[in-house]
Parts: C-alpha cells; structure tokens; sequence
C-alpha cells in the first residue's frame, strides 16, 4: 500500500467530530402513528413475500416431480429448497454488511428489485436446474432484506413496542404461508392444472413486488444510522418529519426529552472493530444468538419444505390437495405472534422465549412419538403441527428480534445478517435435503428421529434464553447496547 492510499483510506475511516443528540430518546418517545403503519407495513411486506415463497414450493413439491411440469426428483426438490437457503445465505452476509455501511433505505430498495427478477424469472424455468438456479437468486434477494428490513423497523419503532411489533411483522410471513398455499389449491386445480398452475404461484409474488417499491419510497433512512455515520444535518430533517407526522392530529402532545449522548461517528466502522465487538465483550449474546436462530432454522426448514411429501408418501394425500393441510399450519403460526406478541413487552423477553422454545419443543417430541407409532392421520398430524407452530412461530420471530436488539448499532445489520447465515447453516441448509432423505427410507421411525433432534434443539435453546438473554423489554436500543461510537457520556 502506498502513502496516497493509506492517506485516502485513513481519511475515510476518520472519526468525525463528536455529537452530542437527543435523536434516539426522540424517536422513542414518540407514540403508535400511521408513520410507524406505513414502515411496518412498507417494509414487514417482505416476511409475506418470503411466506408465500417458501409455502408455494412446499405445497407444489410433489406436482414438479410430474412429467408435465419439470420432472424432478424427491431429492431434487429438496436441493431446489436447499440452494434457496444457500441463496438466502450469500444475500444476508453480502447486503447485510452494505446496509451497515451504506444505509438501511438504499439496500432495501436494490434487495427487492433483485426479489422481483428472480421470482418471475423463476416462473418460467425450463428445467430443474435453471429452476434451482432461480430459485437461488430468489433467496439471496430475501436474504439481503432481512438485515435491511429488522434493522430499520427496530431504529423507527418505539422502544415500549418494539418486541411485539417485531413479532408480528415476523409472523406476517404467515400471512404470505396461508396465500402461498391456497393459491397453490387453485392453481393445481383449476384449468391450468399441474403442467402450468406452479408457474402463476410465482409470478404472484413477482406482481406484489411491484407494489411494495411504491410504498418503500416514503420510507426514510433511519435517523439513528444517519447520526452514526456523520449525517447529522440529515438525521435532524429526518428525524423532524417524523415527530411532525406522529403529531400532526395532536400539536404540541410530545413529552420533553431530556436524555442526550455523545457519538464520534464515522463514515466506515471496519469490519475488525465490529468482530472484536461480536466475539469479545458480547460473546455471551452471541452464542445465544446463534443457538437460538439454528434451532427455529433445523425446526422450520426440515417440516415446511418437505411436508408436502410427507403427506404424499406416508399419508397418500393427492398432491393437488397438500395446500389443504398447509394453509392450517400457516394460519397457526400466523395467530401466535399476534395473540403471544404483546407478553414479549409485559411478562418480557428471556421468559417469553423460554416458554415458547420450550412447550414447542415438548409438544413437538409427542407429535414424533405419535408419528413413529402410525397412531397419527394426515389430519391429526396437521392438527399436531398447527399445535407446535403456535409456540414455535413467535419463538422464531423471537430469534430475530434478540438478534437485532442486543447489539451495537453500528453492528445490527451485519449481527442480523451472521446470526442468520449462521444459524441457517448449522440448522437449515441442509435440513430440507436430509428430511428427504429420511423420507425416502423405509418405516417412520427415521423420519420421526429427525423431528425428535429438532424437539431437543428447541428445548436447549429455550434453557439457554432463561440463564443468557436480555431483559430487553421496553428499554431503548442504545441502552441494551452502547453504540460503538459512543464515548460514555450520556446523562
């Protein structure tokens, strides 16, 4: 390197000047508006995009296995699923890194745009290959919205609602589940039947891509990474908007805000400072983190991308009604999150994620046992299912949320990002291929053995909650954790 270059790069990872700012006490003491409607609902989108994704493949598994369609294999299938999770995995890491670095509204715009090619693209596959080919595009683009899309609500929302407003918009990926699977019903059923309906499940999500560009526009960039990043002036005319939307109906109803910090901001925190951040003072958090999004990853990518064949070969349900058992499941995880949501803010977090973890994980063991012995039908099983989801879906949109609160600001995105890759790979990547394979074996018991290691992965991860986790509830992001830029001398 020479001096030019170690000048150049010297000068753009400069500390700023520092800043002392109220912006974050500002933002959350701000109350529930139509704003705050418009980011959830803006950028929350993109879990129904996901839901109705992942729920399309597992309903209309078995119809692609069809001559008329693409002729795939069990297995194929299931790599098909699993080159998803490795497309969703490249995404996270890649734009989950850029949105730290370049900000959350710039990555979710790219992030989406990159979603609606690869999803129609996916629509008009010719063959297995380019169908798993697009199939992995489809997945780096979700991926890459997780990071932008947890790390902007959690800075916008208020801190006394950030937990159940995360669960639900994590659960509203069952919105997208319970439509993936009755637009499966109709496509396999209707006219266009097995050879053509799979492709029309696609282009849906492609249409719904094109409407959510138009409501992501009045989302701002969030005043808290502006601040970080030296963009005060900025942060301050964003930050302004905000109030004056939240009390355009009621002027002057704002409480004073007393409480300030002082940031040294940066244009570039080095990936170093991050790690050291990561692995050294919140290595606790860390492993917990991580335990917690790889046992939701093994429990959620080995049932909802393989039960589709499950139902075919043990249960002999027709593959034009597997979206008949879905939907139930979908709408299971769906009302979890809304009826449990609000007691991750009151009872709080490390109790709530306990209690999920752990009921999901027990009643998940019996559901294996019943399975093993032949004592279950499809619909008893499905009954089963929806039972274990309504634990096990805020459980998971738990996972993020703890992810995405517990660290530094300067790190939230690329946390978010790792915990997922992480944890998508330890327990999700190769989860749909292994239950195919356990599928394909003879009796129930290996199959029922896979879902019994997932049932003590759940347990263990809930264990871990009660003694590790935050007492997140209600407190502001910058006191959970400082921000690496702040020099401690806030009051």
């Amino acid at each position: 390197m020479n001096g030019r270059t170690a000048t150049l790069h010297a000068a753009r990872d400069a500390v700023l000047s520092p800043i002392r700012t109220n912006i974050p006490a500002r933002l959350d003491r701000l109350p529930w508006s139509s704003f705050h409607l418009l980011v959830v609902a803006g950028l929350g989108i993109t879990w129904i995009l996901d839901g109705l994704e992942v729920t399309i493949v597992g309903s209309i598994g078995p119809a692609l296995q069809n001559k008329q369609a693409l002729a795939m294999s069990v297995e194929g299938v299931g790599l098909a699923a699993s080159f998803y999770l490795v497309g969703a995995v490249a995404g996270a890491v890649l734009f989950g890194w850029l949105t730290d670095r370049l900000g959350r509204k710039r990555i979710f715009s790219v992030t989406l745009g990159l979603y609606i090619v690869s999803v129609l693209a996916t629509a008009v596959a010719w063959n297995s290959w380019s169908f798993i080919l697009f199939r992995c595009l489809t997945g780096i683009a979700i991926g890459g919205e997780y990071a932008a899309i947890n790390s902007a609500i959690d800075e916008l929302v208020p801190a006394k609602l950030r937990g159940r407003i995360d669960l639900m918009v994590n659960g509203s990926y069952w919105i997208g589940a319970a439509v993936g699977a009755a637009i499966s019903l109709f496509l396999l059923q209707g006219r266009m039947g097995v050879a053509h309906g799979w492709r029309f499940g696609f282009a849906v999500g492609g249409v719904l891509g094109f409407g959510v560009l138009l409501m992501r526009h009045w989302v701002p960039e969030s005043p808290r990474w502006l601040l970080t990043h030296g963009h005060r002036a900025q942060a301050e005319t964003v930050t302004a908007e905000i109030e004056h939307r939240c009390s355009k109906h009621k002027p002057g109803t704002l409480p004073p805000v007393e409480k300030s910090m002082v940031v040294h901001p940066r244009r570039v925190f080095g990936f170093g400072l991050i790690w050291r951040a990561m692995i050294g003072q919140y290595k606790v958090r860390s492993g917990l983190a991580l335990l917690l999004m790889a046992a939701q990853a093994f429990l959620y990518n080995a049932v909802f991308f393989t039960y589709g064949q499950v139902l075919t070969h043990e249960e002999g349900v027709s593959p034009s009604r597997i979206g008949l058992f879905i939907l139930p499941l979908a709408v299971g995880n769906l009302i979890g999150p809304l009826l449990l949501g609000s007691l991750f803010d009151t009872i709080g977090r490390r109790k709530m994620i306990f209690a999920t973890y752990g009921v999901s994980g027990l009643l998940m063991t019996a559901v294996a046992l019943l399975f093993a012995g032949g004592h279950l039908t499809a619909t008893t099983q499905t009954i089963g299912w929806v039972a274990i989801f309504f634990f096990a879906s805020p459980a998971a949109s738990a996972a993020y949320l703890t992810a995405s609160e517990i660290f530094p600001l300067e790190t939230r995105a690329l946390a978010i990002s790792m915990f997922y890759v992480l944890g998508t790979l330890i327990g999700g990547v190769g989860a749909p291929y292994l239950f195919g394979v356990l599928i394909g074996m003879d009796g129930r018991w290996p199959l029922s053995c896979g879902y019994l290691g997932a049932a003590i992965l759940m347990i263990l991860a809930g264990a871990a909650a009660l003694f590790f986790g935050v007492d997140a509830e209600g407190k502001s992001l910058e006191d959970i954790a400082a921000p690496l830029s702040e020099d401690g001398a806030s009051r």
